[in-house]
């Protein structure tokens, strides 16, 4: 049973929210203070609207709020004896038949409705195979866990965005911020044991990178000194400086990984997707 609640942060009661505060901290200057935090009001247009319902997203005290208020929930599954996983607003609960998750969907909601005053998004909530649904962008192939198909097409926008080629910074630079994001994601999503598209990320990697450093070269000349520079062969150089073809199609050929080689570009500061992978999964053999 994946379940998403419908606008969790914007509908989120002020009076049953306060109440399971209140249960916790008894000072009324703090319960003060997180009431004004709740009816700070936000600017629309221009203007300040006030704000009867939910919780201001972005901040740094929504989530405690938020887990707080879902509290009583989670008591409630163990209290029936479900497993279940819960962040935030997004929570699944693992059931042995499509009937029984069909038949806790509708009980949880009316449990949520009537003492959370909170209501089950039904568009993206459904009763489903543990193959067929995603959890903090995760998916399930029998016991093992692989990034879903989403989080891995907003991995690569987020790099073609970091390495995109008519972004006017320098390499250093590029470097550093795409090294934030790779450890980034890795961090996160390095707990999947699915290896196989890690080396092609690599490839693609140090395609783009290349490519960059193509466009950044500019002109011919600049495009064989640099290679030659690098190592290769002079001809080759000349062959690949000359060609009209575009930069990303020239990063693929011998002449340009000859000379911007894996190591040599480790060197200037590319991370490997694939050694931060191995670090995770074997530690001991990582160099």
């Amino acid at each position: 049973m994946d379940t998403d609640l419908s606008k969790f942060f914007d509908t989120v009661d002020h009076d049953v929210l306060m109440c399971r505060v209140s249960r916790r901290v008894h000072d009324k200057r703090v319960l003060g203070l997180i009431g004004k935090y709740l009816r700070a009001g936000v600017m629309i247009n221009g203007r300040l609207e006030a704000t009867r319902k939910g919780v201001p997203q972005g901040g740094p005290l929504s989530p405690l709020l938020a887990n707080i208020l879902l509290d009583d929930l989670d008591k409630e599954l163990e209290r029936r004896g479900h497993r279940f996983a819960r962040y935030a607003d997004d929570f699944v609960i693992l059931v042995k038949s499509r009937q029984a998750g069909d038949r806790v969907m509708a009980s949880i909601g009316r449990y949520l409705n009537r003492k959370l005053k909170l209501t089950i998004n039904q568009e993206k909530s459904k009763v489903a195979s543990t193959n067929e649904i995603t959890f903090l962008g995760f998916t399930f192939k029998g016991a093992s866990i692989r990034w879903s198909d989403k989080a891995f097409a907003e991995f690569k926008r987020r790099v073609r965005k970091l390495t995109g080629r008519s972004w006017g910074v320098s390499m250093n630079y590029r470097f550093a911020k795409l090294a934030e994001y790779l450890r980034g994601w890795v961090g996160y999503f390095g707990i999947s044991k699915y290896y196989r598209p890690i080396p092609e990320i690599d490839h693609w990697l140090r395609r783009r990178i290349r490519m960059c450093y193509w466009k950044q070269w500019r002109w011919c000349r600049t495009k064989v000194r640099e290679l030659t520079k690098l190592g290769t062969g002079l001809y080759a150089a000349i062959s690949v400086g000359l060609s009209r073809k575009g930069p990303w199609h020239l990063a693929r050929t011998l002449a340009t990984q000859s000379g911007m080689t894996n190591k040599w570009l480790k060197d200037q500061g590319l991370l490997s997707v694939k050694e931060l992978w191995v670090k995770i999964h074997y530690p001991a053999t990582a160099r």
